[in-house]
């Protein structure tokens, strides 16, 4: 694992934990804001220039791959890279709410 791409995304911001977990499968910006918004009941919302910024970034960095455009909307899904930064977030997470008392 990359120290680099560990200290920019460890701990993830919730835009990048959510596209990333959203991009287990293919998707494309707008999908992954729509899921984002009904996942989160309307709590977190992605504008475009964050998502777009974001996708280009994660790309850049390896976490994410374009696949094929479909519709003049581009396709991404994670890389084996990016499942190891979300992995890593997973468990900060779960051991956040182990610490406040969950289960």
């Amino acid at each position: 694992m990359n120290e680099r791409l560990k200290r920019v995304y460890i701990p993830m911001s919730e835009t990048a934990f959510y596209i990333l977990f959203c991009l287990r499968e293919e998707m494309h910006g707008y999908s992954i804001t729509q899921k984002v918004k009904a996942m989160t009941e309307g709590e977190v919302v992605i504008t475009p220039g964050t998502m777009y910024g974001s996708l280009s970034k994660m790309e850049k960095d390896g976490l994410i791959r374009f696949v094929r455009e479909e519709e003049k909307r581009k396709l991404y899904v994670i890389t084996e890279t990016g499942k190891e930064i979300l992995d890593i977030e997973i468990a900060r997470i779960k051991r956040l709410y182990r610490n406040i008392g969950g289960n």
